[in-house]
């Protein structure tokens, strides 16, 4: 079963779940799916009735969430005939996006956000290795060549982010590609902030190599260890950056609270 690229696109406006900081969700929503590329730079958006159809919120909070993104730098606003939004797929705009989303979780988020992603990965790596097809695996080893010659960070990650999702689809389940694409539209924000250095790629194309290896042998048990490991190593990363974003916000109010004039000015 191959989960078509569509299937991420409708998952982008698919209604929001019901709670409180509506606007936020929406930001966060489309803010992640353009760092995926799912929707692309240049790319306009859906009128904003049918988008807050979509997305289940009123067109008030669309608007609030709209003004946001245009004020980040995501979204630039055009009147007039053929007017509309349309995305800007800003590499800054999308860092300080992932940086103030890393500031706002707790270390505790994130370790929860680990245990989901090493739920749903981990076990759509081993139902993969007992049910995908060997076009199923040759595209996983495709998309990991891809990944290994990638030299802009942009590129890496949504590859990296493909490859999460056509594991799962090579489990050949509905459910588990799409919550997989849900993990990716949050993990995708969060990770935009961090950078790896060749090493660290060249060592996540490895682990990442070791799952294919598992899956295409039909270990089923080594296939999701492989990828909790590499989920537990993704975790402590995102903790390490949110706590050095925590401790320099922190320097940075200590050092104005120490000349309150500043701070006036």
């Amino acid at each position: 079963m191959r989960i078509p690229a569509g299937d991420a696109r409708r998952a982008v406006f698919a209604p929001l779940d019901d709670g409180a900081m509506r606007s936020e969700a929406v930001v966060r929503r489309l803010g992640s799916a353009i760092a995926l590329g799912i929707i692309v730079d240049g790319e306009q958006l859906p009128a904003e009735l049918q988008l807050a159809a979509s997305l289940n919120v009123s067109t008030v909070t669309l608007r609030d969430a709209l003004s946001d993104l245009r004020a980040r730098g995501l979204v630039a606003t055009r009147r007039g005939r053929g007017g509309g939004s349309f995305v800007v797929a800003s590499q800054e705009a999308l860092t300080e996006l992932s940086r103030g989303r890393l500031r706002e979780l707790g270390s505790t988020d994130l370790r929860e956000l680990g245990d989901v992603r090493a739920a749903v990965s981990g076990a759509a790596a081993r139902l993969a290795a007992e049910r995908a097809s060997d076009s199923e695996v040759e595209r996983l080893r495709e998309t990991l060549a891809r990944l290994a010659a990638a030299e802009d960070g942009t590129e890496q990650r949504r590859i990296e982010g493909r490859w999460f999702i056509d594991v799962a689809a090579a489990a050949q389940s509905v459910r588990l590609t799409r919550e997989e694409i849900e993990l990716q539209f949050e993990l995708g924000q969060l990770l935009w902030g961090t950078e790896r250095t060749p090493a660290e790629l060249a060592a996540a194309v490895a682990a990442h190599e070791r799952v294919v290896a598992a899956i295409a042998a039909r270990e089923a048990d080594e296939a999701r260890a492989r990828t909790e490991e590499q989920i537990a190593a993704v975790t402590a990363r995102l903790i390490g950056v949110h706590v050095r974003l925590t401790r320099q916000g922190h320097r940075r109010a200590d050092h104005a609270g120490s000349y309150p004039e500043a701070a006036g000015s």
